[in-house]
């Protein structure tokens, strides 16, 4: 079966799954004032930028692991040099986070997608991707799971990057720190496309990215501080994320992904890491 009919495949399952999703329960809108608004009772929500402002929501709670799924139709046309985000996140110095970003690009050029891990407040573990299919057309399920062994990247249910937990070599990885969901559209013109060569066009604003049926299966921090695991939007015998990890057929879609769209990697940038590659990086090139 092609990665595109199974995609297709994967696309409808998580539609289906995803159903429940509501951004007046789930989230709440932080910046942008009247540029982010949700609408289609809860189901849907826009992030819009300008040359005055951006815009972005937050989860509600924060969690200690989980699966988190969104999906997004982003910024069509000549989006050079804008950002858009979905990504977790701790606060405070020695911050965690766990990044997807969408670099921007010129009409007819492949949008980016950024990823990065960062524990204990270091990150400088970027992969880069140029997806396999137009995300300005259609809606498309990007997801994060993060459970105490591994954080997948998956794209439609497809993995394109997996981080493993290392400690035993070193490698900080986030396990301790409640995150929120953070999403976000904003101008970063001084590096998102071409590192910066190309600026946004603001004749061509306001810029839009749809985000719909954001969904959560996870550990959400309580009110005394304590961790409680379920679900906010379905029921609570769905936690495969707590042990997720690749089988077979989803270790050869992982390598497909990489071998064809990956376009950084930061475990292969000998001039970054002249004098030695990060720890984590000698023991798989699947990261």
């Amino acid at each position: 079966m092609s990665l595109v009919m199974l995609s297709s495949i994967l696309i409808v399952s998580t539609l289906a799954q995803l159903a429940a999703a509501d951004f007046y329960k789930d989230a709440e809108i932080t910046w942008g004032d009247e540029r982010a608004k949700i609408f289609n009772g809860g189901r849907d929500l826009t992030l819009s930028l300008d040359q005055s402002s951006g815009s972005g929501f937050q989860s509600k709670n924060e969690y200690l692991f989980g699966r988190f799924d969104m999906q997004l139709k982003l910024v069509p046309g000549n989006s050079a040099g804008t950002v858009t985000t979905f990504y977790l996140s701790s606060q405070g110095a020695g911050h965690d986070e766990i990044d997807f970003e969408f670099l921007g690009n010129s009409s007819g050029s492949p949008y980016t997608i950024h990823t990065n891990v960062f524990a204990q407040g270091k990150g400088n573990k970027e992969q880069q991707f140029q997806l396999w299919f137009d995300p300005t057309t259609s809606f498309h399920t990007y997801s994060i799971v993060w459970n105490p062994q591994r954080i997948i990247f998956l794209v439609d249910n497809n993995p394109i990057r997996v981080f493993n937990n290392q400690e035993s070599i070193g490698v900080a990885y986030p396990k301790s720190q409640h995150m929120r969901v953070y999403a976000s559209l904003w101008n970063a013109d001084d590096w998102a496309t071409q590192g910066g060569r190309v600026k946004t066009d603001w004749t061509k604003a306001p810029f839009t990215a749809n985000y719909r049926n954001f969904n959560i299966l996870g550990c959400p921090k309580s009110s005394s501080g304590s961790t409680s695991c379920g679900s906010s939007t379905s029921s609570n015998s769905n936690e495969g994320w707590r042990t997720h990890e690749l089988d077979a057929a989803g270790r050869n879609r992982l390598r497909w992904v990489q071998s064809k769209h990956m376009v950084y990697n930061y475990c292969s940038d000998k001039q970054r890491f002249a004098n030695a590659v990060p720890a984590e990086c000698k023991r798989s090139r699947f990261l």
